[in-house]
């Protein structure tokens, strides 16, 4: 069983679950120094590993219209202050090869996007820079596919590798969460990750934005973390409905706490009879 390791704790299928949480973008300095700080709270009370995300730049937005963030510099320097303030890891996405460098200078973790996942030399360049990789599977793959992606990644040397699951193409506008896909991908013996929040998107389903059913976020992680999973992906908002991305299925930070508490149960009494 592959175990990696990030600031004072190690993550593996066999561990305590770590949190990937945060806001889908930056939507502003005071506004993510302020999440931060509140989720981050929230972990330590509960003693859950806690990695905070956000994206710098939304580049696969539904329109051209919709809210991207701020841009890669002035993203970078807002998360490497939550690196300083809050004192925790931080995750972001990465979308083009050309930035791989300066943001393995910040993150402890580099995410590659869904839709790339099958971008042999893109992969590969991110996985080159020699931190944590979270690999996010296409909704157009199955989990059979995930380990040639996986050994796209470690024939770079780099064996920091997760893989997440987010959901499955389900007809149009519409995801499925095939349980099925965490068991498979753990046979690989690294990480595997849930995406709690991207799993209930309705991708492009609001006319030129994308919905979701963020009710089924708490029954999803629930199934998720009863497998037994290395990671917990959720993008969480203080107000969802006002978030400037990914609104409709983020869970609402107030609802955060009660959710990690069962879920922590939960997960102790997986893997202590694991």
């Amino acid at each position: 069983m592959k175990q990696l390791h990030l600031a004072n704790f190690n993550i593996a299928n066999d561990l305590p679950f770590v949190l990937l949480a945060g806001p889908c973008v930056i939507e502003g300095e005071d506004f993510t120094l302020q999440l931060a700080h509140d989720i981050a709270a929230i972990a330590q009370k509960l003693e859950i590993p806690f990695v905070f995300k956000a994206s710098f730049d939304k580049a696969n937005r539904t329109s051209s219209n919709s809210f991207r963030g701020l841009g890669m510099q002035e993203g970078l320097r807002i998360l490497q202050r939550v690196k300083d303030e809050v004192g925790c890891p931080v995750v972001t996405d990465i979308h083009t090869p050309e930035q791989v460098e300066a943001v393995a200078q910040v993150a402890d973790i580099l995410q590659t996007p869904a839709f790339l996942c099958r971008q042999t030399d893109f992969i590969q360049t991110v996985a080159r820079c020699g931190k944590i990789i979270n690999i996010k599977k296409g909704q157009f793959l199955s989990p059979q596919e995930m380990p040639h992606v996986l050994n796209k990644a470690l024939e770079t040397g780099n064996e920091n590798i997760m893989l997440c699951e987010r959901g499955a193409s389900f007809g149009y506008q519409n995801l499925v969460s095939d349980m099925r896909s965490l068991l498979l991908m753990k046979e690989t013996g690294f990480p595997v990750v849930y995406d709690a929040t991207h799993s209930v998107q309705q991708p492009g389903g609001l006319d030129g934005r994308t919905g979701g059913n963020r009710e089924f976020v708490p029954g999803l992680a629930q199934a998720a973390v009863a497998i037994g999973i290395s990671a917990l992906f959720m993008e969480v908002h203080p107000n969802p409905d006002q978030a400037k991305s990914d609104g409709p299925n983020s869970l609402a930070l107030d609802q955060l706490e009660p959710l990690l508490q069962r879920l922590k149960r939960l997960d102790q009494v997986v893997k202590d009879n694991s």
